[in-house]
């Protein structure tokens, strides 16, 4: 059997009572990426998609939301601040998002608070998929259930798609049983600027792991970093 060596965080630590882990490449050129789970996961599911924005040269920050993981807390109003607190762990310079399931919700509305480069938004769910979901007990994390309706209460997701334009990649199994591939189609039709890729067949989680489209998010990413040329 061949072994094969796994190249493991830069960085573990916590701020603000949030754990993280930050992906620094060789040469760090300032900025990069801040990565947003799903509900009920936790940092180290986004660990190879981290590993492969190292690869190529992007520094990237994982974390567990509140109510996830190591981090302190329960999942709330502060949810979006959070995020920005995390960009902040990342050398000066442009930042982008991404985010699965309840991260891609939180990577678009964290973006009408934040300066951001891109956004990657997989599969993503809507404030009023989430609010269902915690007013049925679907979820198990840890959630300040009345500060968490109330962010999810004022989320305007078309609007915060539009603003984002070319900015913004969806990525969606049509075969998703848990949100329907409409949500990004939608959210596209709000944004035409923007980039929707529809996968056939596949269920919820199929997107965020395939090698594939990986290299498709991190190639999309890598070029919202970029400087862009200046006007005139």
């Amino acid at each position: 059997m061949r072994a094969v060596h796994v190249e493991p965080p830069s960085e573990l630590g916590t701020r603000d009572g949030l754990a993280y882990a930050l992906f620094r490449p060789e040469r760090d050129a300032g900025g990069g990426i801040v990565m947003l789970h799903g509900a009920g996961s936790c940092k180290e599911n986004q660990f190879d998609v981290a590993r492969a924005l190292r690869a190529a040269g992007v520094a990237a920050v994982v974390f567990d939301q509140r109510g996830h993981g190591e981090s302190d807390g329960a999942l709330g109003v502060g949810a979006l601040d959070d995020v920005a607190t995390m960009a902040g762990l990342l050398a000066p310079g442009p930042v982008a998002l991404r985010g699965s399931s309840m991260g891609g919700f939180m990577a678009l509305m964290a973006s009408t608070r934040m300066d951001v480069a891109g956004v990657v938004a997989i599969c993503p769910a809507t404030g009023e998929l989430l609010a269902r979901g915690l007013r049925t007990g679907r979820f198990s994390f840890r959630a300040d259930h009345d500060g968490l309706h109330a962010l999810l209460a004022g989320a305007d997701e078309p609007a915060a798609a539009a603003a984002l334009g070319e900015r913004l990649l969806l990525m969606h199994a049509e075969g998703d049983e848990s949100v329907p591939i409409s949500v990004s189609r939608d959210l596209h039709a709000a944004a035409p600027a923007s980039r929707l890729i529809a996968v056939p067949g596949g269920h919820h989680r199929s997107i965020q792991h395939d090698g594939e489209l990986t290299a498709v998010a991190v190639r999309f990413l890598t070029q919202a970093l970029r400087p862009r040329p200046a006007a005139g």
